[in-house]
């Protein structure tokens, strides 16, 4: 974990595991081959120092906040809840839960800067080799059809575990198409559309979903088996 270093929880607010992530500027978008149209062009972006939860939430780390906050229980599809990754909350439950550790969801540039270790050009978060992908990611190839407990593969050089894999995750941002002037998108006046950033892609996606650079818009209300939650802060 170079240029990383890993905080420990706080016991009293239990907290997540969480990486901080030095600062510094990337050239955001698909880098690869120009597959995805939707992360062109590529656009500088300059990343200030943040921290980041080295692991998804659990069912039993959410369970605990929906208790204790008088929400609803989100539905386990039957695969079990524990230590496995939750999914089927929407944009509103992810970033509540993340607020009520004192932390925010990630931004789409913050959660690239992560997944591409610091902004590198790495296709896949951990690796840029698809044979070797499956020790880093649980996606179609190795799948059972369900999501699993945050941790189960190996982490990028960064320390962050299942950013390529296992369940999507919401991010703070509107979705729109990257700008043409390269410049990144400004988010105003775009909450009636109603469409947040979900990146990683999940657990039945191809491998070419899980890549660093893909990006997709989904209905911020949709509560779903393949999206979860992974909370960012600030550095203060």
């Amino acid at each position: 974990m170079s240029g990383c270093f890993l905080l420990r929880s706080s016991v009293d607010r239990n907290l997540p595991e969480m990486v901080l992530i030095p600062g510094g500027s990337f050239m955001m978008g698909d880098f690869y081959e120009g597959s995805n149209e939707d992360a062109l062009p590529l656009h500088k972006v300059v990343i200030e120092t943040f921290r980041l939860a080295t692991h998804e939430v659990s069912y039993a780390e959410y369970d605990a906040f929906a208790v204790a906050n008088e929400r609803s229980l989100p539905d386990d599809d039957g695969f079990g809840r524990g230590s496995r990754a939750v999914a089927n909350v929407n944009w509103e439950d992810a970033a509540a839960y993340c607020r009520s550790k004192g932390l925010r969801l990630p931004s789409e540039a913050e959660w690239e800067y992560a997944a591409r270790e610091g902004g590198k050009d790495i296709l896949y978060s951990g690796t840029n080799d698809p044979d070797s992908l499956t020790f880093f990611a649980r996606y179609k190839d190795n799948s059972v059809g369900f999501s699993a407990s945050s941790g189960r593969k190996l982490p990028n050089a960064l320390g962050l575990f299942d950013m390529s894999g296992n369940v999507a995750e919401w991010t703070g941002n509107y979705y729109q198409f990257f700008p043409h002037d390269g410049e990144e998108p400004v988010y105003t006046d775009l909450d009636m559309f109603g469409i947040r950033i979900v990146r990683g892609g999940y657990f039945d996606h191809e491998e070419w979903v899980l890549r660093t650079y893909w990006r997709t818009g989904t209905l911020k209300d949709t509560r779903t088996f393949s999206i979860g939650i992974r909370c960012a802060g600030d550095v203060r």
